[in-house]
């Protein structure tokens, strides 16, 4: 069963998709539908011209520089971390890290926090829901430290197994890495209870939010997680930019990631001190204009409301749900009591990739294989599957032409 969230406020679609300017073309002579979401959203205008006025009135490298531009990109980029902050509901404005992407905050974690608290014999507990980008990087910390990494296994839904999570816990147990969001199958896992448990034990636990952050009102103070991350190009904003956020005491005793400018205090030949939370971890130029256009996508996501758009591609994902069930011969994989708006699904035999090759030529853009996602489609026992996710710009009668293009595809193969 999909969350159930009741909207306040109906959305006007056609306004919505009027903000996506690459809505509006065509591919193959037929109105582009857009599902691949999940790998990365398309940016409205108002993204797009906030990236394009940075550019040319802002242009400047941002901090410690005492020009006008540098002041006003500088003020801008700044803005933005308190927006994010807000956004996401963090205690503390300093605890708002900005990177490339989920998959830099989470290699940041791993090697910084696990070269600082993890020693032979530790465990890293993560799930077999995991992205591959919240499973490398603690196998590699691992692999480093002697640590041992534990699974949490999952159902035939594609619903963690809390009670093995449970018995996994223990005085070894260093920190737990799990998506709040399946990027290949759309379960919301049961993250409040995880940190629960986890807690119990003085563990911290991070919160993959990557697949989350554009579906779901975020807050961390409620959840209580210790680090959470997710990247700008899930959510609206450009590629490049991302978010780590995490608690002051933490980040305190942890590492620099990298070493270089912005992140230091004093630098010498003899010794080099650090800057304060959060440049001690923004070592470098940053992607300015993918954050000035995170800030962007984020005042336009809050314009709308994060309830009203978890409501409505709540309503996409039963209504597609249903369609692809009453297909002949289409199986979905993951059926988890609560999801977001991916359905991942096969059609009879045929081999994904074959499929998702037609289905584009019908005009719609899915995604095919294993998602980064191998150990979930090794649990199925399948080579990969077909993914539609939704967006809010999404429609009913969108969804009605993937089931057209499904229906040609198994034509074909008949």
């Amino acid at each position: 069963m999909p969350i159930s969230i009741e909207p306040t406020v109906e959305l006007n679609i056609e306004k919505i998709r009027s903000d996506f300017p690459i809505l509006d073309q065509k591919v193959y002579d037929k109105t582009l539908v857009y599902f691949d979401n999940a790998a990365t959203t398309q940016k409205p205008r108002v993204v797009i011209d906030r990236i394009k006025q940075y550019y040319e009135k802002e242009n400047s490298n941002i901090h410690r520089g005492v020009h006008r531009l540098s002041q006003i990109a500088t003020e801008a980029f700044e803005k933005a971390r308190l927006n994010v902050q807000q956004f996401i509901n963090a205690p503390e404005l300093y605890e708002v890290v900005f990177t490339k992407g989920t998959t830099e905050s989470i290699n940041m974690v791993a090697s910084s926090f696990g070269d600082d608290q993890l020693k032979v014999g530790d465990e890293v507990i993560i799930s077999a829901l995991e992205h591959h980008s919240n499973i490398v990087p603690w196998q590699m910390i691992c692999d480093k430290m002697g640590a041992n990494l534990k699974v949490i296994p999952i159902n035939d839904k594609g619903e963690l197994i809390l009670e093995e999570y449970y018995k996994l816990l223990n005085r070894k147990t260093r920190i737990v890495s799990v998506s709040h969001v399946s990027n290949a199958l759309g379960s919301i896992n049961q993250v409040q209870e995880i940190i629960k448990a986890a807690h119990e034990y003085q563990v911290p636990v991070l919160l993959d939010g990557a697949q989350a952050a554009s579906h779901l009102p975020i807050d961390v103070q409620a959840l209580d997680c210790d680090f959470y991350c997710f990247s700008g190009h899930k959510t609206y904003a450009p590629m490049g930019g991302g978010v780590l956020y995490g608690k002051a005491d933490l980040l305190e005793k942890m590492s620099p990631y990298q070493g270089g400018g912005e992140m230091v205090n004093t630098v010498t030949f003899e010794k080099t001190t650090y800057n304060e939370l959060p440049f001690k971890f923004e070592a470098g130029t940053p992607n300015v204009e993918a954050i000035l256009g995170l800030d962007a996508a984020i005042q336009y996501l809050r314009g709308i409301g994060l309830d009203q758009i978890a409501a409505y591609e709540d309503e996409l994902l039963q209504y597609g749900t249903s369609a692809l069930e009453s297909i002949n011969g289409v199986r979905i994989i993951g059926k988890a009591d609560h999801k977001t708006s991916i359905i991942s699904f096969l059609i009879g035999d045929i081999h994904p990739y074959d499929a998702g090759t037609i289905i584009d030529r019908m005009g719609v853009a899915v995604r095919t294989g294993h998602h980064c996602a191998q150990p979930v489609m090794d649990r199925f026992r399948i080579p990969g599957t077909i993914r539609a996710s939704f967006a809010f710009y999404n429609t009913k009668s969108e969804i009605d032409l993937l089931i057209e293009a499904i229906e040609t595809t198994k034509k074909m193969f008949s």
